[in-house]
């Protein structure tokens, strides 16, 4: 069944939000505290091994980096492109809305909650490939094994930041359903040197999203995710 990977990825999302909101109850602040700074940097290394697996290579014995010209280019432009839209200013009228929606407007963590919750569960290459690969050939199973990790991440961010968490799945929901849907019009865009690039900015995107964890407002890193889409461009004219 095509879809269903998504379908499976969300439903994890939700009962690791649930998890979360159940056992956040028992927690004292301090310690809900301590949880999100130590998920943060979980969140880092993640984005950080991303990274590094996409950069070095072993060439000749010698450790060798790649890719750096195509990162600063994505960034630069594509940052420039998300200020301009303000993509981070969107993703909390969203959370806004969602917060008055659901009767939640007494929960500071709301928003917060639901755009850094979003923004890792949304971005990298899990979601972009497993998506093409339940579109074309109805193969979810890397939709359900990123399910089970986010469960994980979403529980844990669930016990600090509140329900607003559990709202992550809209957007990963929106994002990969659309994927799988243009599935096959997408897949010659979607080279090897594509989907390397897209890994390398996004697990950067993620690091972002980790560091703010721990240092709020750091980065925007919603204004910075154009440069996904720069990074597969640059793939496209200069393979």
């Amino acid at each position: 069944m095509i879809g269903l990977g998504t379908l499976i990825n969300v439903a994890c999302i939700l009962a690791g939000g649930i998890f979360g909101l159940l056992g956040g109850r028992f927690l004292v602040p301090r310690v809900q505290e301590t949880l999100m700074k130590a998920t943060g940097l979980c969140v880092i290394f993640v984005g950080l091994s991303g990274t590094l697996e996409e950069m070095l290579a072993i060439q000749d014995g010698a450790l060798a980096t790649g890719g750096t010209a195509m990162m600063i280019v994505s960034f630069a432009l594509g940052s420039a492109i998300g200020e301009f839209i303000d993509l981070d200013d969107r993703f909390e009228q969203l959370g806004v809305w969602l917060k008055q929606k659901t009767g939640s407007t007494d929960d500071a963590s709301f928003v917060n909650g639901f755009v850094n919750t979003s923004l890792t569960v949304s971005i990298g290459a899990m979601a972009i490939v497993g998506s093409i690969q339940d579109g074309i050939a109805g193969d979810w199973t890397t939709l359900a094994l990123k399910g089970a990790l986010d469960a994980i991440i979403v529980c844990v961010m669930s016990a600090s930041f509140g329900r607003g968490c559990l709202f992550s799945a809209l957007p990963v929901a929106a994002i990969q359903g659309s994927i799988t849907l243009l599935a096959q019009p997408i897949r010659p865009i979607m080279t090897a040197a594509a989907l390397s690039n897209l890994s390398l900015v996004g697990s950067m995107l993620i690091f972002c999203v980790g560091v703010n964890l721990i240092w709020k407002g750091t980065f925007k890193p919603a204004n910075m995710l154009p440069a996904v889409v720069v990074a597969v461009i640059w793939a496209l004219i200069a393979p």
